[in-house]
């Protein structure tokens, strides 16, 4: 991401609707996987320490953090927030099987070879070891994050799990979610592209009261979309395991 992008989620990742209501989501899979505490888990990808505040506040003890850039290493270390070790999401510098839970959310569609990442994934993870990866979806939902966040694509569900698949895991429980808010947020994307409104990321567009009704409707949705098993959705997650 650029430096600016960077700066901005640092500083609102620990309140902001977005980041608040996907931790709720991510820690709910993590404990309906049956992940103990005491596993050993990689964070794919850590930009500014979202999920590692979120392992953090879940007692988790063994935790790594895998980033390519100095800034996300920075910022993750300035909140205290564990070790990040700097590294190629495509060349790990991990062993096999080094890991029993790997989170690689909103990762790979920043790399070229993203087949290649997931089969790297799959590599570093143990035996009947769970990898929670989530995307973002929908081409048409193209946008200044994607810009700003230097994407190379976004994804539909059957194309992930495809991927997912191809790289050697055994994908369980896959789904879209952020389905509530999907018309607002392509709506909201078409206007700063006609406007050609100047932002360092879409989470400056934010105030008080936006953040609190925003998170209610997206705790409404992280608590319904696996349920609800939407068409559509924002982003696109998926529950993998390597098979033994």
């Amino acid at each position: 991401m650029l430096r600016a992008t960077f700066e901005v989620e640092s500083r609102v990742e620990a309140t902001h609707w977005w980041f608040v209501a996907r931790r709720e989501l991510f820690a709910r899979e993590i404990a309906r996987a049956g992940i103990p505490l005491s596993a050993r888990v990689l964070d794919i990808g850590t930009s500014t320490g979202t999920n590692l505040r979120m392992l953090k506040d879940l007692g988790f003890r063994d935790v790594t953090g895998l980033d390519a850039t100095e800034e996300a290493i920075r910022f993750c270390a300035e909140k205290g927030l564990g070790t990040v070790r700097q590294g190629d999401v495509c060349r790990m510098p991990f062993a096999d099987g080094s890991f029993d839970l790997v989170l690689a959310t909103d990762i790979i569609e920043h790399v070229d070879d993203d087949l290649q990442a997931l089969k790297e994934i799959a590599r570093v993870l143990a035996p009947s070891g769970q990898a929670l990866i989530t995307v973002p979806a929908f081409s048409s939902l193209w946008g200044l994050q994607d810009d700003v966040a230097m994407h190379k694509r976004r994804y539909r569900l059957g194309e992930l799990v495809a991927r997912v698949t191809s790289a050697g895991l055994r994908p369980g429980c896959s789904y879209y979610f952020n389905y509530i808010l999907f018309a607002p947020i392509w709506l909201a994307r078409q206007l700063i592209r006609l406007l050609r409104i100047r932002l360092n990321s879409e989470n400056e567009l934010n105030s008080p009261l936006i953040n609190r009704v925003l998170l209610w409707i997206f705790r409404l949705d992280v608590a319904t979309a696996r349920r609800v098993s939407p068409s559509f959705g924002v982003s696109a997650l998926v529950v993998a395991e390597r098979p033994r």
